[in-house]
């Protein structure tokens, strides 16, 4: 039994493991054989092929030059990309604030990097299915004149050499090897240990990444300053190619859309969403995957506390959203709000906003489920549907416009609803991102051997009037 400050107790709210078998019993876990992981994994798979097949369908029968059919392909896309490349962001953002709680979240949320390969495999047919910027005629009463579509890549000096298409895929490119490097330096330490108790092809995959690390003092210091390095280049990448999707994807799409608040809007529905796939992942992993030793309830609880910011800050930027278009009063602004709000896709809208905001907000404001190890999934994963629609609605929404040479948005287009092949392109991408972090799972350690090490070698518990609490050191 353990307490906190308050002298309430929770029982399981803080783990011990031991350091010394800890190397053994993890790297053991990702070598045993599991029926319902590999049941999970053959699902995933099939839902992979399923989205193989519905591309090639969709592909065979629309070819690219429009970019309506690719609606829901471009939702599936943005929604793994949003979410999945976020999430390394997590292990960097609390790594750099040093929150002890943070231990079990690091190596899960490192893992979607593998992902970021599929991201650019993904985003090649997204390119292709984009039209270009360029001058094209547009008539106008009884006369033509030349119109470009709207876009952040026009300036003085016209639209840079491969813009946007090269540009927008050099950011997804660089983003994956940038996640892949934070990934790779934070899991030295344990393929290094790992190859001397592994065989086959796991014990040559460790020996070839981890190279020369012995673990020494120097080795340990440019590890370091490796991790906050890329760390902090990724932060920035991050925003900025996901204010480079949207922009490009969505509202260089609809005539006239001009909209400051969509990026960051973007952006705080990703970490939301990813912290929430975190979360839930976490949960599996300790009530069904033999982790609860090394899991206890303080990572849910940190986090829910988190969670329920970014649920606040992201109803605070489309609150910004909305009042700015509905007083702007301009008839392309009105549009934009009767076609992705009030129209056209309100159903969508309504059922996001009760999936981002209300069921993660009341979860999160009751103590008694923030404090559990099932009331943030719970709220993470109403926030994965929630961002799930608002991709739906904001992506198959503006490639779907129409005429997007049109000055502005003079008419509300109705809404498009999905064929069988989008059905299966949607099912496809989710079984094909969680493919590959499965297959991932099954090559690294799933949670950081040397910082659940280094985590136990920190805290234990000691008695104070009678009352049992927690002691952390802080060793910087």
């Amino acid at each position: 039994m353990s307490s906190n400050g308050n002298g309430h107790h929770h029982e399981g709210m803080w783990v011990f493991p031991d350091p010394v078998t800890a190397t053994r019993d993890l790297v053991g876990k990702i070598t045993a054989r599991s029926g319902v992981f590999t049941l999970a994994l053959a699902v995933a798979g099939i839902l992979f092929v399923l989205g193989i097949i519905g591309f090639v369908a969709k592909a065979s029968t629309s070819g690219f030059s429009d970019p309506g059919p690719w609606g829901y392909y471009m939702a599936i896309f943005s929604f793994i990309f949003l979410i999945t490349a976020s999430a390394p962001l997590v292990a960097v953002a609390f790594r750099f604030t040093k929150s002890h709680w943070r231990r079990p979240v690091s190596r899960v949320s490192e893992l979607f990097a593998v992902v970021g390969v599929l991201n650019v495999v993904m985003f090649i047919p997204v390119m292709l299915a984009l039209p270009p910027i360029e001058n094209v005629a547009y008539v106008v009463g009884s006369h033509s004149e030349l119109a470009a579509r709207r876009s952040i890549w026009l300036g003085m000096s016209g639209v840079p050499l491969g813009a946007p298409h090269w540009w927008d895929m050099l950011g997804i490119v660089s983003l994956a090897v940038a996640s892949l490097g934070i990934l790779w330096l934070s899991a030295l330490p344990d393929m290094a240990q790992a190859r001397h108790i592994t065989t086959g092809f796991r014990r040559s995959l460790y020996t070839l990444l981890a190279g020369h690390w012995y673990g020494t003092k120097k080795q340990w210091l440019h590890q370091k300053a490796g991790l906050a390095i890329l760390g902090g280049l990724y932060f920035m990448m991050l925003i900025f190619v996901q204010f480079l999707i949207v922009s490009d994807y969505a509202m260089s799409l609809v005539p006239g859309w001009k909209d400051s608040i969509l990026p960051p809007l973007y952006t705080v529905l990703g970490l939301q969403s990813c912290l929430g796939l975190i979360l839930i992942i976490l949960f599996v992993m300790r009530r069904f995957g033999g982790y609860g030793e090394y899991i206890g309830v303080s990572p849910f609880w940190s986090a829910s506390k988190i969670l329920l910011g970014l649920t606040l800050l992201w109803t605070y930027h489309l609150f910004a959203f909305f009042v700015t278009f509905w007083y702007g009063r301009l008839e392309v602004e009105q549009n934009v709000l009767k076609y992705f709000i009030f129209q056209s896709y309100s159903g969508v809208f309504w059922f996001q906003i009760l999936f981002t905001f209300f069921i993660p907000f009341f979860l999160m404001i009751w103590n008694p489920i923030r404090r559990s190890d099932w009331g943030p999934p719970l709220a993470g994963l109403s926030a994965l549907g929630g961002c799930f629609l608002y991709n739906i609605r904001t992506f198959v929404g503006s490639f779907n416009v129409g005429e997007i040479y049109e000055p502005i948005l003079t008419r509300v287009p109705p809404p498009v609803y999905p064929d069988l092949w989008d059905v299966f392109i949607v099912l496809g991408g989710l079984g094909a991102a969680v493919f590959v972090y499965m297959l991932a799972a099954r090559l690294l350690p799933v949670l950081s051997i040397w910082e659940v090490k280094e985590g136990a070698k920190y805290q234990h518990m000691d008695t104070l009037i009678r009352k049992e609490y927690l002691v952390l050191a802080k060793p910087e």
